[in-house]
């Protein structure tokens, strides 16, 4: 079983990576530093499993191609897609530059529709497979100073919709995530608690359990939210 993650060396991505091989996946990670993808590969090399890593611009779509293509060539089919690479630039939309918003829009929502669509097609081909997408609480209703993040997190759970409709018929599930907010280095340099935050190993949790459900089960969407922020 193959898992390929986006965002992969950092908070929700990795926790999830770090899961997903410990479980006896092989990995395919993805994020933009190749320095970090290769640490973290000799991290996860004591699980005794195959990784392969892709060093990637998610907000290029050229180079977001070029990492389909080596998959399509050298990698091979994918079992659980996780598009997990986003993008959170604060401020008012009103305020902000254009460059703000196409910026979220190509991390946010434009890498995994580009990356869905390849690996969706040979899922539904194959019959089966599971694609996940990390959205947030933001895709329900816009967060205080992240109005352009709201809006592409809003057409992103609206992509995972999409997804599960087209892909059902096919045997593939599609399962959005919606956190709150989580411990990640978005976080950095704050003197809130650990404690008060969604931690990303809670969601690599939920992940593998719901990849141990029965066929026929679909999990559409998982709310997840501190306690008490």
């Amino acid at each position: 079983m193959k898992a390929l993650i986006t965002g992969a060396t950092k908070g929700i991505g990795k926790a999830i990576a770090i899961k997903l091989c410990k479980e006896g996946y092989d990995l395919v990670l993805v994020a933009r530093n190749q320095n970090e993808l290769e640490k973290f590969r000799d991290e996860l090399s004591n699980f005794g499993r195959t990784i392969f890593i892709y060093a990637a611009d998610c907000a290029v779509k050229q180079q977001v191609y070029e990492l389909l293509n080596t998959i399509e060539n050298e990698i091979g089919f994918i079992d659980v897609l996780v598009n997990n690479v986003g993008a959170f630039m604060p401020g008012s939309l009103f305020d902000e530059d254009d460059e703000t918003f196409e910026m979220q829009q190509q991390i946010n929502v434009n890498a995994g529709y580009y990356i869905s669509k390849l690996i969706g097609k040979k899922m539904r081909v194959a019959q089966r497979g599971h694609i996940f997408n990390i959205c947030s609480v933001a895709s329900n209703a816009p967060v205080k100073n992240g109005g352009s993040y709201s809006v592409t997190k809003a057409a992103m759970l609206s992509l995972n919709h999409v997804l599960r409709q087209e892909l059902a018929p096919h045997n593939v599930k599609v399962t959005a995530f919606l956190p709150g907010s989580t411990k990640t280095s978005s976080w950095d340099g704050t003197t809130i608690p650990d404690e008060k935050f969604v931690q990303p190993e809670d969601i690599a949790e939920i992940l593998f359990t719901i990849l141990n459900l029965s066929k026929g089960v679909n999990v559409d969407e998982v709310l997840i939210t501190p306690l008490d922020f």
